[in-house]
């Protein structure tokens, strides 16, 4: 992933973020030495975002599109509301199994619940509602993500997405790549919709928040 904040700038921000805890250390080495694309892991600046939305909403109840190595998951499971709940999906099974032992072995093992198969398939057959729904999955299918989990937001909820900005290539007008053109018509098309209202933020590889309006 290419930076699209300054990178001393973005060191800066993280060493003036809270250190993660222990069990999000172990797990980001691990996950860097044993799995293959290790810049999807959301990281410690990102993870502490999640985890001060989560805060923030109160949250009983929060839907993931994306488990990957189970990072965001652990992250945002630290600012759940008593009781409250993680439900992640998960399409890959060697993805899902090292999500699975890292939470396991940390303090939130109770709380979240990795889901292996297609989201689009999980998604209807999950009770709701949600109170935040973070979205960090294959580009190209962000548009069905986000229309499926609408109806399970909760009426203050919070809808986040992950890697809107791309690396900076949503402006590159010679990337025609699938996932460049859907991100494209993602971000489009969420500012535009009256259902919606949406903040696009710099935070990272871009990161947009949307909600109802209304």
């Amino acid at each position: 992933m290419t930076a699209i904040v300054d990178p001393a700038l973005e060191t800066y921000a993280a060493d003036h973020t809270t250190a993660p805890p222990p069990h999000l250390d172990a797990l980001a080495e691990d996950l860097r030495a044993t799995l293959d694309d290790p810049g999807m892991m959301v990281g410690p600046l990102e993870g502490r975002f999640l985890e001060f939305l989560a805060f923030a909403l109160s949250a009983r109840a929060v839907l993931e599109i994306g488990t990957f190595g189970g990072y965001s998951a652990l992250a945002m499971a630290a600012g759940l509301s008593p009781g409250g709940t993680i439900t992640t999906c998960e399409l890959s099974p060697v993805h899902a199994a090292f999500a699975r032992r890292h939470i396991a072995s940390s303090p939130f093992a109770d709380r979240i619940e990795v889901v292996e198969g297609p989201a689009l398939e999980t998604v209807p057959g999950l009770p709701g509602p949600f109170d935040l729904v973070f979205i960090d999955a294959d580009k190209a299918g962000y548009p069905a993500y986000l229309e499926a989990v609408l109806p399970k937001l909760s009426r203050r909820g919070l809808v986040v997405v992950d890697n809107t900005l791309w690396s900076g290539r949503v402006l590159d007008p010679d990337d025609t790549s699938e996932d460049t053109e859907a991100l494209r018509r993602f971000n489009d098309d969420a500012a535009a919709d009256p259902r919606l209202v949406a903040v696009q933020t710099t935070v990272r590889d871009g990161v947009t928040l949307i909600r109802k309006a209304g």
